[in-house]
């Protein structure tokens, strides 16, 4: 009796392990490749641009195709998110060692391919855009070869086609032949690295959406282009996001920027930012709310004293700072999130929460829901706009909004101050943050109004800077600024690593206390021993604008 009572508990143990094994979902599959950093037109570019514009067609449907960059590539966190995808979305990659292989697995994902030519940099971006509209990817010559051995026919061919002819004639080609049939709520500004080295590791993400591809100046002195350029963002619909950088050499980030917020339209930055078109199509995991590292209630009164307040923050986008760098923790920092994230790259801020230690606080920014300058946008549309970024700001239980305008600067360079209307419009916009924080680097526009700061950067630290100059700098702010309780905002470029500014505040010449951004903005909203100042009409541009 006792024999056959364990048969029974053994069979129904086996049992309840087979209902459970075919009750628990399956591992999704995907697969991954890893990229070096050789993105010269003469070597490694040709096959990753090709591998970039596979993985767009190939994650058209479903998140399939992840690429890993090296450590010292700018976005430097495709790894540590690789190993979130396997961790919290049970995702089972496998590995894919080269092109031939890639190509073999995710053919099916192709129509065809597009030949560019190597001698035209431009003919790239718009091989780029034939590849989104005809499911192509986009090949070199040496490459059709390899295009061919997996089936796959031509759909056009670019070389020659713009030979001798200007980026303004090439692109006006491409507006006649192309942009009727393209996205009209996004576009790609495929701008940052040109000539002998182009960096497109956005291209994914373009080709998966359909936008169009170019990388035409903002610069006023290259009119031709930027008559282009403006025809472009003019056929955008309302609130749609230029997505990419402005092409290094031909205009700067201020007349890009400039530009695009002229028409209301959001930037979200970085020519290098990879797999967008994976990471879109994931939600927060079940159960996660983005709670923030807040120190004090947003009704909370603090008390300043006779001393010395410093905040750190860093808003050049936390994946290609110093986030998996060591150090980070050892100081209160803020870091300002692209908010645009919560739309098409949820489990990269997933992974920052995660991450994220009891001194790292995030702030919303760039200026609204997405970088933009405020000055130059159109009052008609800056209320909605506002609309969006506090809706998102909710979301990621964020309670500062971080503000920058350089239409009237050049880099570090020159004014960077908002007008009175324009601070009037986010007091209005913003009734429940804490307050507001302004620049890139040193600015003068300070406010308080209902116990709600508004706080410009006092100093930039350039990474290149040495640490003992830095210290030195920051001693002289605080002996010219002699009245207290004095709040020195500091904006950490990226790049810096916190263990070097520990050893910074170490030398400061106090007292001097290093507060996290909330608290600060509360002690500031409590002595107000600033001068309360907006960008006046006279003050002097540093600008080549329009």
């Amino acid at each position: 009796m006792n024999r056959v009572f364990k048969i029974l508990l053994l069979c129904s143990v086996s049992f309840g392990a087979l209902l459970f094994s075919a009750s628990a979902a399956p591992a999704k599959k995907a697969w991954v490749m890893r990229f070096d950093l050789d993105w010269k037109v003469a070597s490694g570019l040709p096959e990753k641009a090709m591998l970039v514009s596979l993985q767009g067609l190939a994650n058209r449907d479903e998140a399939r195709l992840y690429i890993i960059h090296p450590h010292d590539f700018q976005w430097e966190i495709t790894e540590p998110l690789y190993d979130f995808y396997k961790r919290k979305h049970d995702i089972a990659f496998s590995e894919i060692s080269n092109a031939n292989a890639a190509l073999k697995r995710f053919k099916s994902a192709a129509k065809g391919y597009v030949v560019w030519d190597t001698e035209v940099g431009a003919s790239l971006n718009v091989a780029f855009t034939i590849a989104g509209l005809e499911d192509a990817i986009v090949v070199s010559e040496d490459l059709i070869s390899l295009a061919r051995k997996h089936g796959l026919k031509q759909i056009d061919d670019l070389r020659g086609r713009y030979s001798g002819q200007s980026d303004a004639e090439i692109y006006s080609d491409a507006i006649d032949r192309y942009w009727a049939r393209c996205n009209r709520d996004k576009i790609m500004l495929m701008g940052g690295h040109r000539g002998r080295v182009m960096m497109p590791a956005m291209a994914d993400w373009g080709i998966r959406e359909r936008m169009f591809f170019h990388d035409l100046s903002a610069d006023p002195e290259e009119a031709d282009e930027l008559v282009l350029n403006r025809q472009l963002l003019e056929d955008l619909n309302p609130g749609s996001i230029v997505f990419g950088w402005h092409p290094y050499g031909k205009d700067t980030e201020e007349q890009s920027t400039m530009l695009l917020s002229t028409y209301g339209l959001k930037m979200e930055g970085l020519h290098n930012l990879p797999n967008l078109s994976y990471n879109c199509q994931f939600e927060f995991t079940p159960g996660f709310k983005f709670t923030n590292n807040h120190h004090v209630a947003l009704d909370e009164r603090l008390v300043a004293e006779e001393k010395v307040y410093i905040s750190f923050v860093q808003s050049d986008s936390i994946g290609i700072g110093v986030w998996t760098k060591p150090g980070r923790g050892k100081l209160p920092f803020a870091w300002q999130v692209t908010m645009n994230w919560t739309k098409f790259s949820p489990a990269a801020l997933e992974y920052f929460h995660e991450s994220a230690t009891v001194n790292d606080y995030f702030i919303g920014g760039l200026s609204g829901p997405g970088y933009m300058y405020p000055n130059n946008i159109p009052k008609e549309r800056f209320h909605e706009l506002m609309e969006e970024a506090k809706e998102m700001m909710a979301v990621l239980d964020e309670h500062v909004m971080e503000i920058m305008d350089n239409s009237a600067a050049d880099g570090n360079v020159g004014n960077a101050d908002l007008f009175k209307e324009t601070v009037d419009a986010y007091y209005e916009a913003f009734p429940n943050v804490l307050g507001f924080i302004n620049g890139y680097g040193p600015a003068r526009t300070r406010d308080l109004r209902d116990s709600r700061p508004m706080i410009s950067y006092d100093y930039y630290i350039d990474p290149k800077r040495p640490r003992e100059e830095v210290t030195a700098d920051l001693n002289e702010l605080i002996a010219l600024n002699s009245k207290r309780p004095y709040f020195l905002l500091v904006h950490v470029r990226e790049s810096n690593d916190v263990n070097s500014l520990v050893e910074v505040v170490e030398n400061l010449e106090g007292p001097v206390e290093v507060k996290p951004l909330d608290v600060f903005l509360k002690l500031a909203a409590s002595e107000k021993t600033y001068e309360t100042r907006f960008r006046q009409a006279s003050d002097p541009v540093h600008f080549k604008g329009y």
